[in-house]
């Protein structure tokens, strides 16, 4: 694969932190009625490791989450995207989503870029509510599932 050269400042920082710290994040802040989200650049190049993406979430607290996520990775115990985990959260357990390549253009442009296309995995890292259900669970309020849609198939946990 051959990394463009970046054309404007932007461009750059993201190739710059990829060379120098393997990856880069992307805070995408709320407007109106749409949450704000984050998420990865750069894992699949340096670790052959799924990208992220955080829907929801304050830039802090979804930051802090992939910080986990990409140590984990770089200390060679990365976490089972096929089971839920409590390793980022304090109150309770988050589970991980295979995002549908449809959503791709909408949310990870940045990356698209970067990937020059969509030839690369994402997995949205789904946090539970106050009262602990996650999106699909039929007692999830609609206030909830608004802040965090869902970007792919669901989980049963």
């Amino acid at each position: 694969m051959t990394i463009r050269i970046g054309s404007d400042d932007s461009e750059r920082k993201v190739l710059a932190d990829v060379a120098q710290y393997g990856w880069h994040v992307v805070n995408i802040l709320e407007e109106g009625d749409n949450p704000p989200w984050t998420f990865t650049i750069g894992l699949q190049k340096t670790w052959q490791h799924p990208e992220f993406i955080i829907i929801g979430l304050k830039k802090d607290v979804a930051n802090a989450i992939l910080d986990t996520l990409v140590n984990a990775i770089k200390e060679r115990r990365p976490i089972d995207l096929n089971l839920p985990t409590d390793e980022l959260l304090h109150n309770g357990a988050c589970c991980f989503v295979e995002v549908a390549k449809q959503h791709y253009a909408d949310y990870v442009g940045f990356a698209r870029w970067y990937y020059q296309g969509d030839d690369f995995p994402l997995y949205q890292v789904v946090w539970p509510s106050k009262e602990n259900h996650f999106p699909w669970n039929a007692h999830a309020t609609d206030g909830y599932k608004q802040r965090q849609p869902v970007l792919g198939g669901t989980r049963t946990a």
